[in-house]
């Protein structure tokens, strides 16, 4: 399998390395827009780099995790080098990859950085290359361990990045000081991607609004500033009436001293429906409540119905337990990643996915007040008025997630 129609940039990332005003950089830094062909031809100029320059050296690619580097990068760029004449050889238990090309054979490491602890991962090694997929969402200390790997003499560094708040130190250290670190920058739109379809732009386009857009369709470092979710109107978004669904799911933000907020999903016609919600404030009403009571209520809530599983907050230990205890509901712990969850949300509102009901006055009081903060120098929502938001955000975060996608889709949809 071979590719034969690239952009001009596209081009560029995978040849700079091999032109003469450009060889001796030692890094270069791809930004912008969503499927904009940055990562396929970085990838393979990586790997086209590595081959002709090095003989038994050895090699990092990164990702967030392994499972998404090697669904986004590694599976759809192998078909392609053996197109090219590469001989691949996976070792997916040792989480690498030997390539040979022209009778020369190196070796590609994977790499998950998630978070602080990833940087333990790479140290000791010693690198010809590292390649960063989504730098920006990688620490800082795990990035800076895997270049302090790269000691073999011609070593480069190739980064990628979708981009996020101007205060983020990838833009701060990297881009904004990239004459002084020798490395070449290259911006991406959507129009760099000749694969795509106008069709295909538009819908990206219509996925996002807000921050979401500026950061993703225009490719801007920009800061999250208003309300979350801008995109989310009554007219639109609340229905009134009953609905049968097919399949129902609850989620949980728990609280004793802070408000406990649980929502009752319903699927019907591809749309979740938020049917109904339990919302305690202790301190609205004067008076706490114990795990059996808010489980008592997560019983109402449910009523008859038959409950798929209930979505926890990932620290309420003793209410999890008390789920379990009981053997009525399958317990399941939310993923707690915020600005990843708060995009999928605003996609699956942006795309007409998600409903709630009239009577849900708590959630619909809460969009109106949920607020990025703008003194935070970082996406980070205010800390009020996001209980809901909360519980809404886990539900929709581990409906994604059921469909091993990191990227906002439909939700009822297999990708």
């Amino acid at each position: 399998m071979t590719i034969t129609e690239f952009s001009p940039k596209q081009r560029f990332v995978m040849k700079w390395w091999n032109m003469h005003d450009y060889n001796r950089r030692d890094a270069i830094i791809a930004d912008g827009a969503v499927r904009s062909g940055k990562t396929l031809s970085m990838s393979l100029g990586f790997l086209f780099w590595a081959a002709e320059r090095f003989d038994g050296g050895a090699f990092a690619m990164c990702g967030k995790t392994i499972t998404s580097l090697r669904r986004n990068v590694i599976t759809p760029m192998i078909p392609i080098l053996e197109g090219y004449g590469f001989t691949v050889r996976e070792k997916i238990s040792g989480n690498y990859f030997d390539f040979t090309w022209n009778g020369r054979t190196n070796r590609v490491y994977l790499f998950g950085g998630r978070d602080e602890s990833s940087a333990a991962l790479i140290q000791g090694m010693t690198l010809s290359g590292v390649f960063f997929d989504e730098v920006a969402l990688m620490p800082r200390s795990f990035v800076e361990q895997a270049l302090a790997r790269c000691s073999v003499s011609g070593s480069k560094m190739w980064f990628n990045c979708n981009p996020d708040n101007p205060s983020h130190w990838f833009y701060n250290e990297w881009i904004k000081k990239r004459r002084e670190k020798n490395a070449l920058y290259l911006h991406f739109t959507m129009d760099d991607n000749p694969s795509l379809s106008e069709k295909v732009r538009e819908r990206y386009r219509r996925m996002y609004s807000g921050t979401f857009y500026d950061r993703f369709v225009l490719g801007k470092w920009t800061a999250s500033q208003g309300v979350v979710y801008p995109m989310f109107s009554e007219k639109d978004h609340v229905f009134s009436g009953e609905v049968d669904c097919e399949r129902y799911i609850i989620s949980c933000d728990y609280g004793t001293v802070n408000p406990a907020s649980f929502g009752l999903w319903g699927l019907h016609n591809g749309v979740w429906h938020r049917l109904r919600e339990y919302y305690y404030s202790s301190k609205r009403e004067g008076i706490s409540r114990t795990d059996e009571e808010h489980y008592a209520a997560l019983e109402e809530l449910a009523g008859n119905r038959r409950i798929e599983k209930v979505i926890v907050d990932p620290s309420a230990a003793s209410f999890i337990e008390c789920i379990r205890r009981h053997g009525r509901f399958h317990a399941v712990k939310a993923d707690n990643d915020v600005v990843s969850g708060i995009r999928q949300v605003s996609t699956a509102l942006k795309q007409g996915r998600l409903r709630f009901h009239e009577s849900c006055k708590d959630i619909l009081r809460e969009f109106t007040l949920y607020s990025w903060n703008e003194k935070a120098g970082a996406d980070v929502p205010i800390k009020e008025n996001d209980h809901a938001m909360d519980d809404m955000r886990y539900f929709v975060a581990d409906m994604v997630s059921q469909q091993g996608a990191d990227e906002p889709i439909a939700l009822s949809v297999a990708r």
